[in-house]
């Protein structure tokens, strides 16, 4: 069992920068690929970043590639989202999931464990 809780989110300018942090209980967490995925209102959750349980690899969706980085610190039981070069069309509900698997995946039923979601507001 994970759980898993999300920080870092608010109201940001169009250009700026936020660093969302997801920390995850239990001691097993190097044992997780992460991922991370937003839901705007209306819409369905769609895939951001992933990170293997390694952290030896990632991979985003075209939409955020270049301005975000995932990373994961197993030391602290956290991985982190860097978020640069904002935009308005990337407000939404973020949420961090862990997948009990070495590899990460782009779809969503693929994690075991979610978080609650932090919302992320980008003004334009």
């Amino acid at each position: 069992q994970v759980q898993l809780v999300e920080s870092g989110g608010g109201l940001v300018q169009a250009g700026g920068s936020l660093r969302l942090s997801c920390a995850a209980s239990g001691r097993t967490f190097s044992s997780y690929a992460m991922g991370w995925f937003r839901q705007a209102p209306g819409k369905e959750r769609e895939f951001v970043a992933a990170i293997t349980r390694s952290g030896s690899s990632t991979s985003y969706a075209d939409s955020v590639k270049g301005r975000f980085t995932i990373s994961r610190d197993n030391a602290k039981n956290t991985v982190y989202l860097q978020m640069n070069s904002l935009k308005a069309e990337d407000s939404a509900v973020y949420y961090c999931a862990a997948r009990g698997a070495a590899l990460a995946t782009t779809t969503p039923g693929g994690y075991n464990y979610w978080g609650q979601g932090t919302q992320v507001t980008v003004s334009s």
